[in-house]
């Protein structure tokens, strides 16, 4: 027998789970990132073909991802990945709030 799939409620979101920190955020407030090549990329218009993961765009929740080797085992792909251009671009932003800010913020 198959089960019915509930309608989303008028309060729901596409939600995703941040790689560095693992928690459940709207998807509007992360940032996606895909492999290309041996490179993480950072992609804020979600657009990039490829399988994608997410992060709360503050270094923080990038050193965490870092630390836990989250990038490869999200994006699967076999081998460390650079995460230089990912780091620049966290770098530029500004990223001087915490994850928990960020999320109350989307909240």
């Amino acid at each position: 027998m198959r089960s019915k799939q509930l309608a989303p409620g008028p309060g729901s979101f596409p939600a995703r789970t941040c790689v560095g920190c693992k928690e459940h955020a709207a998807k509007s407030s992360l940032l996606r990132l895909v492999a290309v090549g041996d490179d993480i990329v950072p992609d804020p218009q979600a657009r990039q073909p490829g399988r994608g993961a997410y992060l709360h765009p503050s270094l923080a929740c990038f050193e965490l991802a870092q630390r836990r080797r989250a990038f490869s085992r999200a994006l699967r792909v076999p081998g460390p990945l650079s995460s230089a251009s990912l780091a620049s671009y966290l770098s530029r932003l500004d990223t001087t709030e915490t994850c928990t800010e960020s999320r109350s913020r989307s909240l």
